[in-house]
């Protein structure tokens, strides 16, 4: 069996193999969080003796929902880059985790293997995204295709005066309900 391999092929395979590699790793972090911050309430040190990594971890371990809550999230954007027609909202979608995982890692002193775990699997990402750049490009495109209307329009100054002002409404109404009284 005579089986040729197109460089199209090469690269499907390359993208599914870094595809599998930031599932796995989305998947062990958000099943870790089942147990990953319970040790966090057995520390005993005063605030400011606390390193950035204990203060973080301390933070993270006060409420194992929110703890659960971000390995979901994890999970969730490891099987959205695992499926294919997905792949492209998932990379987003773990991007905006990890480069909070990343920003955290650097400016709590998190243990460097951590810092480059993150930042491998943002550069992965990243990778993905490249090989993916015409659908992006398409993508970002149809978001911020031109509207056929001219925009000083009658119509269109009346929507944003009537916009306007529900937006002063809106923010009052938010005013009485979120202010202490």
């Amino acid at each position: 069996m005579n089986i040729n391999l197109t460089k199209e092929d090469i690269i499907e395979i390359f993208e599914n193999s870094i595809s599998f590699i930031i599932t796995l790793a989305m998947f062990i972090y958000g099943i870790g969080k089942l147990i990953q911050f319970d040790e966090a309430i057995l520390i005993s040190k005063k605030i400011p003796e606390l390193t950035g990594m204990e203060l973080m971890w301390a933070f993270y371990g006060y409420s194992k929902s929110f703890a659960l809550v971000l390995g979901f999230f994890e999970i969730l954007g490891g099987t959205l880059i695992l499926i294919n027609k997905t792949r492209i909202i998932g990379c987003v979608f773990t991007s905006t985790i990890l480069i909070n995982v990343i920003i955290q890692d650097i400016f709590f002193d998190v243990i460097e293997g951590a810092l480059r775990s993150a930042i491998l699997y943002q550069l992965l990402i990243l990778i993905i995204l490249w090989i993916n750049r015409k659908k992006v490009i398409d993508s970002v495109k149809a978001l911020y295709k031109k509207k056929q209307s001219k925009f000083f329009s009658k119509k269109y100054l009346l929507k944003l005066s009537i916009a306007f002002i529900l937006f002063i409404v809106l923010r009052i109404t938010e005013y009485y309900i979120t202010s202490y009284h």
